[in-house]
């Protein structure tokens, strides 16, 4: 009966009777169709028409001079507060993120405690704009909830130059968010950490801080600079909090809404467009930036 079967696979040409026909994996890419269809229609084109805006003066005459007015005086300031505050909250929400990660993974008990960690992050992930501003402008705003009851227990809040639409606030809003999806980020690259890795090191007379040194951060290194790309792009791009917290002239996306709102002369609009152009290369840079170390990360977690 073996021979038979052996017999009827090669005969078949080396297909396995499970094997889906030639053909139809031929036409399985055509599920993609409407994917593409929509990066087409909702990225390619008008990003193309963005950098056509940016490069073309009013006489129809191609020139860079509106890429280089982007980054003078109030815009390059704006490009300046908005890298200062997206890295600053990229940091918190990698050193946090990778922290609260790490306890989830490694707690046993209760075992429920990690599926309710990760079904909040998935939900704090995306919560944004007009609800979280107003969240917090409920609790850490000048009459907030939480700066009244620190004001009770002695500490001026406000006493200093903390405003939620400064760089210190901003981070700390933007945390909300980007603590709970570097947890999400990280903790397929803590779960790949072998427990045998750990035993060898200890076998062969290595100390905890010698492991993390020399084996856990190497391996996690890839994830986390992945992680940190990933939400200082999401930090940067952000428009609806910032726009409750801040004013006009103080983040990018706020300048672009500026130039491209009807609020200024004709012919300024090709600077809006501009900054919208850098605000596409920025991001470009960091997702391709992101995907090189999640390719290395994926090597430990296969």
């Amino acid at each position: 009966m073996t021979d038979l079967v052996i017999n009827d696979v090669v005969a078949d040409g080396g297909r396995t009777a499970g094997a889906p026909p030639k053909a139809r994996r031929d036409l399985a890419w055509l599920g993609l169709l409407p994917f593409l269809a929509f990066l087409v229609l909702f990225l390619f084109i008008p990003a193309i028409s963005v950098f056509r805006n940016a490069t073309n003066t009013e006489a129809g005459s191609f020139s860079f001079s509106a890429m280089r007015e982007a980054f003078t005086g109030q815009n390059l300031e704006a490009f300046k507060f908005s890298v200062k505050f997206s890295a600053g909250a990229a940091a918190v929400g990698v050193l946090f993120g990778t922290l609260l990660a790490y306890a989830a993974a490694t707690a046993t008990r209760p075992r429920w405690l990690r599926n309710l960690v990760t079904a909040f992050c998935g939900v704090a992930a995306n919560m944004g704009g007009l609800p979280l501003a107003f969240a917090f402008l409920s609790l850490l705003g000048r009459q907030g909830v939480g700066t009244k009851v620190l004001n009770w227990a002695g500490f001026d809040l406000y006493g200093g130059d903390f405003d939620l639409g400064n760089v210190t606030g901003l981070i700390v809003v933007y945390s909300y968010f980007n603590i709970p999806l570097m947890l999400l980020i990280t903790l397929p690259a803590i779960d790949g950490l072998k427990q045998s890795w750990r035993e060898a090191c200890s076998n062969l007379g290595g100390t905890s801080w010698t492991y993390w040194r020399r084996v856990g951060l190497p391996v996690l290194a890839p994830s986390l600079l992945g992680g940190f790309l990933l939400l200082f792009a999401n930090s940067f791009a952000a428009y609806a909090t910032a726009r409750i917290l801040t004013d006009n002239s103080k983040i990018v996306p706020l300048r672009i809404a500026f130039f491209l709102g009807g609020d200024v002369s004709i012919g300024e609009d090709a600077v809006g467009f501009s900054l919208a152009a850098w605000m596409i290369i920025i991001m470009v840079v960091c997702m391709s930036l992101y995907w090189v170390a999640r390719k290395r990360a994926e090597r430990w977690q296969s």
